[in-house]
């Protein structure tokens, strides 16, 4: 303090000091980081393409997994193992879109509702808060607005999972929705660009394969706001085949 330099920090050293001298491994722990940083191992690509061909099953059907399945194993053999884990990851996220189906299966899976009754104890309910397009009703901008539903749709849930069956078909009521239409659409229209890219691949062309392979990463939310990053996905995809195109023919 009669030096006037660095009166707060010498006095905190001081104090530190005494702590130090006093029980240093209460000092130490203190300075131990809140959070240990661990690095994960980036996941093989058979491991990528196995897990996600294991969801698509009970999602749909095998024969459903099996045609991701081909369709990856393709990009592999004619492209580079970055572009074909790209194309499983981003592939397989259009192909299991969140529909009433896979709703109701993801809300009636047993490890679900064990994670709830950890989380829980004693009298508790479940409350769902849904937008069925069916049913829900619209606000001014026409969004559909998500209601309350007790317990009992737990019942219904489990009565839906298992007519997972007529998705995409003719008897599927809910795939008539303008929502369900694009995202079955999605899946045809990614396909059609990937082949595209695989037309003209070559290592050289690699970081612009990788954007178009990544679009579907832009595509995020459910009913409105799905639909606002679809819509600025599209533009990004529109420009990134055409600039593929391009520099095939200047080529």
């Amino acid at each position: 303090e009669l030096n006037d330099v660095a009166v707060a920090n010498n006095l905190a050293a001081f104090e530190w000091g005494r702590r130090c001298a006093h029980d240093l491994s209460a000092v130490l722990a203190l300075l131990q980081p809140a959070q240990v940083v661990q690095f994960k191992k980036r996941t093989p690509l058979e491991d990528v393409i196995t897990q996600r061909e294991a969801f698509l099953t009970d999602y749909q059907s095998a024969a459903y997994a099996a045609t991701y399945r081909a369709f990856v194993d393709r990009v592999l053999v004619q492209s580079t193992p970055a572009l074909a884990e790209a194309v499983a990851r981003n592939l397989f996220k259009l192909m299991a879109y969140k529909d009433e189906y896979e709703v109701a299966r993801l809300h009636t899976d047993t490890g679900f509702l064990q994670r709830i009754a950890q989380q829980f104890e004693g009298d508790y309910q479940l409350v769902y808060h849904l937008a069925p397009p069916l049913l829900a009703q619209r606000n001014d901008k026409g969004e559909l607005q998500k209601r309350r539903y007790g317990s009992a749709m737990r019942w219904g849930f489990q009565v839906l999972a298992r007519m997972k069956g007529l998705r995409g078909t003719a008897l599927d009521v809910f795939g008539y929705t303008d929502e369900r239409r694009t995202e079955r659409a999605l899946i045809g229209q990614y396909r059609a660009s990937i082949e595209q890219v695989l037309a003209q691949f070559s290592p050289e062309r690699q970081t612009l394969a990788l954007e178009i392979a990544r679009i579907p990463e832009q595509i995020k939310g459910y009913g409105h706001v799905k639909e606002r990053h679809l819509n600025a996905a599209r533009q990004q995809w529109d420009t990134l085949m055409t600039r593929w195109v391009d520099q095939r023919m200047t080529a």
